[in-house]
């Protein structure tokens, strides 16, 4: 049976605070969130908790964990997590990353893969699409941004638990602040390095996955085959009828 057995707590590493979200006993499973920031302790985290020490980082800047001031790009943030992780002994955890998180873990692998003993990327920003253009999150309400990145919201059972009603005023704060720090660490170019696609080269021995789905409207699918390409062995897993965002 699933746990809601969870603790948030702030640890002192890389140099600055930050806090985690952390549940569950075994192999350490880090999770790095998207744009908008942690949105909570869902189901799929708790049924990895009964043999996994999940672990959700709540990005520097972000409405929870402080701003880092020399961490100016996706890349330094990158370095930073790379730092916490040789710190807190994670080093050899299996990462999962989601859209900018997504983006984050694939640069601490290009940095150094063997921080990791597999990598999981859902919809991930960091390379600019050959086709379409990763959706500008600055021209739509949260809200909006929200609803456009789930393909069926009636048929995503946790929707309305995290997003649905009315935003608190807590929560809101939350939104602004991470999406002014993504604005920081990725205005320009856009939501993506030109470098990276590259530097994904020396990804050889890491085992990854790259998850899509096939109506995914914030960043446009055409992405993945870079993904592919530039990661050897990696594999690509496609949803159907799934956004951006996947339903449970």
């Amino acid at each position: 049976m699933a746990t809601n057995d969870y603790t948030t707590k702030t640890i002192s590493a890389g140099g600055s605070e930050l806090v985690i979200t952390q549940g569950g006993s075994g192999k350490p499973l880090l999770v790095l969130n998207e744009e908008l920031g942690d949105p909570g302790w869902l189901n799929w985290k708790q049924e990895l908790a009964l043999t996994r020490t999940v672990i959700t980082p709540q990005h520097p800047g972000f409405g929870v964990s402080p701003r880092i001031s020399w961490a100016l790009s996706i890349g330094d943030l990158a370095n930073y997590y790379a730092q916490v992780m040789v710190e807190q002994g994670w080093v050899g955890a299996d990462v999962i990353g989601f859209s900018l998180g997504g983006w984050v873990a694939a640069e601490m692998a290009a940095q150094n893969p063997a921080q990791f003993s597999s990598m999981t990327l859902v919809a991930p920003m960091g390379i600019k699409p050959p086709s379409g253009e990763i959706c500008d999150i600055y021209q739509y309400l949260t809200a909006d941004y929200i609803a456009y990145s789930v393909s069926n919201i009636e048929g995503t059972p946790e929707f309305a638990d995290l997003f649905g009603g009315e935003v608190t005023a807590e929560q809101y704060e939350r939104f602004q602040d991470a999406t002014a720090e993504s604005a920081r660490f990725a205005w320009q170019p856009y939501m993506n390095n030109p470098a990276l696609s590259h530097r994904l080269g020396l990804i050889k021995d890491l085992p990854t996955q790259v998850l899509w789905g096939d109506e995914d409207k914030i960043v446009p699918f055409s992405t993945v085959d870079i993904y592919q390409k530039a990661i050897a062995g990696s594999k690509v897993v496609t949803f159907n009828a799934c956004g951006h965002r996947p339903g449970n």
